[in-house]
């Protein structure tokens, strides 16, 4: 039986440079008047959510004055949930369920709490604890292990970020390919969020849009978060195995002593190149390297040394490799192009961009992954689209075939303790292997 080409349903989405830091935009400077801040809600799509704070400490501000307690304030009070809703702001949930305004004004004047509380999403839960509409408590949950805590004293509110303690388990599941990557991650029972990790672990060994097959084969060892005796997400992939089209890949999660993480072969070899083979999330290969191409608007024989990469208008372009842009803007054909100059006499060229972005002009050092542009159709092109070239020593080479270099692997030093930490992940996913063979040889009948 022939091999059966897999629906293509991978889309890695449209990253916005996993380097870069995208969120900045959400926040606005400044709130004026606390409530006039309080009537900005997101819509239910459209945008990245919020990035999760990261903290060391929990930020105790000063307290604020209010008014006086009422008298016989309750201890106890009442608690209720606030759900957001499309079109709701704090200030029209406190009206809505009787709670205080000027509370909500006081609470908004504390760093702490106007900057976890400005933006609200449709599905955000708070939680008030109240006496006949008087504040006592708030609390929002932040990330999986942290929280935002308001609570009324005798000097008035105070606003701090509170740790939620998180339990970490390693779990293992493994799976086998019958329509698609997602369907396959549904049926061994683990998200989007821990297939789509896996995914880019192998991503420069393995094309998930074009090559995976029917029968391909995945183990992955995972963390599983869990609070208060309930799971609450899955963590990093610790090692995962993928066997597409009858060749295995094995990959290894370790952290070295400087704190970087990154993903090794069992025998210490980087997984990571030193470029990625697709700079974007693409719809589809339009042309691929051919050096006898008929123009399809000069309709004449012109070589076409690169890759085009069909995709929205507006859709991020990624540097392939580190290295620093040698040019930006407009050429020819073109239409507005960056160059990047890389190490080993590499450049990389991405043309037909619709905007450059501003964080990285001509001059500036990147790093792979970091957002250079958007996909457009200037210059000589019929459709949004990234023409993409790979030149070595001035020699262009096919993106697609060219052997790309690795990243480091673990220092000859350092291999002692690499197998010392990784063996334990790497018994796990043999055992999840193994027990996936089996499974795949019964069902088979063999």
């Amino acid at each position: 039986m022939a091999q059966q080409t897999i629906r293509h349903d991978y889309r890695p989405g449209q990253r916005q440079a996993r380097g870069l830091r995208p969120h900045a935009g959400w926040f606005i400077a400044g709130i004026g008047v606390p409530l006039m801040a309080l009537g900005f809600v997101l819509p239910e799509r459209g945008g990245p959510p919020p990035s999760p704070l990261e903290l060391t400490a929990p930020i105790t501000p000063p307290a604020i004055a209010l008014l006086e307690l009422p008298e016989g304030f309750a201890e106890a009070g009442e608690t209720i949930i606030l759900e957001v809703r499309p079109g709701d702001s704090l200030d029209r949930l406190f009206r809505q369920n009787g709670l205080s305004t000027r509370d909500l004004a006081a609470l908004m004047q504390l760093e702490p709490a106007r900057r976890n509380l400005r933006i609200l999403r449709p599905g955000d839960r708070i939680t008030v604890r109240h006496d006949e509409g008087a504040l006592l408590e708030l609390s929002r949950e932040i990330g999986l292990d942290s929280a935002l805590s308001v609570t009324r004293g005798d000097e008035g509110f105070s606003a701090e970020l509170v740790s939620l303690e998180l339990e970490r388990r390693v779990a293992d599941a493994a799976g086998q390919i019958r329509s698609s990557l997602f369907g396959a991650a549904s049926e061994a029972g683990i998200s989007d969020r821990t297939i789509m990790n896996l995914a880019s672990i192998f991503a420069w060994d393995i094309d998930f849009v074009l090559d995976i097959r029917e029968g391909d084969q995945f183990t992955v060892v995972y963390e599983e978060l869990w609070r208060d005796g309930e799971k609450v997400s899955e963590g990093a992939v610790l090692a995962a195995e993928f066997i597409n089209q009858g060749r295995r890949y094995r990959a290894v999660r370790h952290e070295d002593p400087n704190g970087q993480v990154a993903y090794f072969t069992p025998e210490g070899q980087a997984m990571r190149k030193a470029f990625l083979r697709a700079p974007l999330s693409f719809t589809r290969i339009s042309s691929n390297f051919n050096p006898n191409r008929r123009h399809p608007i000069l309709n004449t024989i012109r070589a076409h040394r690169g890759v085009d990469y069909a995709a929205p208008t507006g859709t991020p372009v990624m540097a392939s490799g580190n290295g620093r842009i040698i040019f930006r803007g407009w050429q020819n054909g073109y239409g507005n192009t960056v160059i990047i100059q890389h190490s080993d006499n590499i450049t990389t060229l991405y043309a037909h961009l619709s905007r450059f972005n501003p964080q990285f002009p001509h001059g500036a050092r990147v790093r792979q992954g970091d957002v250079i542009a958007y996909v457009g159709a200037t210059g000589l092109a019929t459709a949004p689209h990234l023409h993409y070239e790979f030149r070595r020593n001035g020699v262009h080479l096919d993106p697609l075939r060219v052997t790309l270099p690795d990243a480091d692997p673990i220092p000859p030093s350092m291999m002692a303790s690499f197998r010392e930490a990784t063996s334990p992940l790497l018994e796990r996913l043999d055992s999840s292997a193994s027990r996936q063979t089996l499974l795949a040889s019964t069902a088979s009948g063999n």
